[in-house]
């Protein structure tokens, strides 16, 4: 039993060392402005293949959502998936608006994924060349 307990006990230290000492990777506008054409095309590639499999998984929870009667979860779904869904936008165009994005400073914080999803949003109502923008729709 002795043995047992030393063995968790060190097992745990050595977990807990290596997740100190693992390097943490930001990817956000200063990781973006690092990559090259080809990297950053990868990159929302990447990105891209991993939400049609996250889209994908949601048909799961669609299933599961009229199995149990959730109230409401049709909407939620439904949001969520277009949300994640990054098919609307070329991957050209989507490195091309998020270089325009981290040439400015002030958002060189933001996170990729979070940048993609707002660029993903945004998609919409940047095809839509009669929707006022919204600078000018505050003033």
């Amino acid at each position: 039993m002795k043995k047992f307990i030393a063995g968790v006990v060190v097992g745990f230290m050595l977990s807990c060392a290596g997740v100190f000492a693992a390097p943490s990777f930001d990817h956000n506008g200063t990781y973006w402005n690092q990559l090259n054409a080809s990297a950053k095309a990868g990159y929302v590639n990447g990105y891209s293949d991993a939400m049609q499999v996250s889209v994908g998984k949601l048909n799961i929870l669609t299933t599961a959502a009229s199995l149990f009667h959730w109230k409401g979860a049709d909407k939620i779904i439904h949001q969520l998936s277009h949300e994640l869904a990054m098919s609307e936008q070329k991957p050209e165009e989507a490195v091309k608006r998020l270089d325009e994005l981290y040439s400015d400073r002030k958002y060189a914080e933001l996170d990729l994924g979070t940048a993609l999803q707002l660029l993903a949003i945004r998609s919409p109502a940047a095809a839509d060349k009669s929707a006022p923008a919204p600078a000018a729709a505050s003033k």
